[in-house]
């Protein structure tokens, strides 16, 4: 299916459903009751909407598609044809590779050891010409090198990263690991060595602000952690742009950058304002994982979702659903677990929580449950959902409009 995110509609008349969850809900479970659960829904008027509060939020700054958090090929094809995303950051080489039959700019987010795939990429120009590595070491040169020497290979396109991450006082570090080039000296230095090394072009440099753009702000039910937080942005983010600046200026001294590219979802704005950046790597806004309901500056549609079916009723005040334990990654804690949202009333047994097989829910809700009612669920992340469901329905207009398949329904499971 060719999907059109293209918006068509009369704002003025168009209610959000997903706004209104006793009509939303159920009328996602009315579009999928054929479907065999566990059903995968997006919907339309969902996706469309977060792809243009994106566009919107990152004011004329071209946003790179981060596919990790999609991981359905037709929905990053979609997006790529709306105006103002370009671009995709895959998350592995071998996804790169598959992904460039049909897409023509390739930056692979993070650095590479796959030996077969950089073969296959180093002996084939027209790949060649359209997939970048991340690199931050000689080391990551080195190692493409001992696959295929400079002279009998294509000439491989590189990206530097520079680390985001802001060393507070006293608290230290904050962000994420990456790469270890953090000072702007650094970069050029490293920019420096990769100009001079025969077979490699450096075309790209990366930052990726995570303590920006993927700490939420806003925590529900936490006022003092997004406290702490909005303070710990309103500070780091000045400091990053100020030495971003001076390491893309000692970079650029030594080659001529196709892009700089940076933020997150979570920055859009912030990033935008960066006179550094050139293009902005974001995926987790476009289907909405309830993580993302944590910041105070915006809030995503829930585009994704999926049901499981009720299967049983252990009691008169429990009601076991079959499956649920679709677990994202992070930090072990209670945000990491899907959330409930159809019908309204349920939590699930502390003791248990949900389940690889049974995820047995208490509640108000739970005794007007029976067998074959289906209850919703949001993953907390985006893409991962994808990695447990084969297809997603696809809703539009309260019908199934088409299916369309993830990563995993065409075969395919990069990490």
């Amino acid at each position: 299916m060719n999907l059109d995110l293209r918006f068509t509609g009369n704002p003025a008349t168009d209610a959000a459903s997903w706004l209104t969850p006793a009509r939303h809900w159920p009328a996602l479970t009315a579009a999928t009751a054929h479907l065999d659960a566990p059903v995968g829904a997006l919907h339309l008027g969902a996706l469309r909407h977060n792809a243009l509060d994106m566009l919107r939020r990152a004011s004329g700054t071209p946003i790179r598609i981060a596919s990790k958090s999609v991981r359905v090929r037709s929905v990053i094809e979609a997006l790529l044809a709306m105006p103002g995303y370009h671009g995709v950051l895959s998350y592995t080489l071998a996804e790169a590779l598959w992904l460039a039959d049909s897409i023509d700019d390739l930056v692979v987010g993070y650095p590479t050891a796959e030996r077969s795939g950089i073969r296959r990429l180093a002996t084939d120009p027209a790949l060649a010409s359209r997939i970048t590595l991340m690199v931050d070491s000689p080391a990551q040169l080195d190692l493409i090198d001992s696959v295929l020497p400079p002279g009998r290979r294509e000439t491989i396109r590189v990206c530097l990263e520079l680390d985001a991450s802001w060393d507070a006082p006293v608290l230290g570090h904050l962000g994420v690991r990456r790469s270890p080039v953090h000072d702007p000296a650094d970069a050029g230095a490293l920019a420096a060595y990769i100009t001079k090394r025969p077979g490699f072009t450096l075309v790209g440099m990366m930052s990726y602000e995570a303590q920006i753009a993927g700490v939420v702000n806003q925590p529900d039910g936490r006022p003092i952690d997004g406290a702490l937080n909005r303070w710990m942005q309103s500070r780091s983010m000045p400091e990053l742009v100020e030495r971003r600046a001076r390491a893309v200026a000692a970079v650029r001294a030594h080659a001529e950058l196709e892009f700089v590219n940076g933020g997150g979802t979570g920055s859009l704005e912030l990033t935008s304002a960066d006179p550094s950046i050139t293009e902005i790597a974001a995926g987790s806004g476009l289907f909405g994982g309830h993580l993302f309901d944590g910041y105070a500056h915006f809030t995503p549609a829930p585009a994704a979702a999926f049901a499981l079916d009720v299967v049983r009723s252990p009691s008169p005040a429990h009601a076991t659903i079959l499956g649920g334990g679709w677990i994202a990654s992070g930090p072990p804690a209670a945000d990491r677990v899907p959330r409930i949202v159809w019908p309204e009333g349920l939590s699930m047994v502390a003791r248990e929580s949900a389940g690889e097989v049974q995820t047995p829910v208490t509640g108000r809700g739970a005794s007007r449950l029976e067998a074959g009612d289906r209850v919703w669920f949001r993953h907390t992340k985006s893409g991962e959902l994808s990695e447990h469901l084969n297809e997603f329905a696809v809703v539009d207009g309260g019908a199934v409009v088409e299916t369309i398949p993830t990563y995993r329904g065409e075969g395919k499971a990069f990490l």
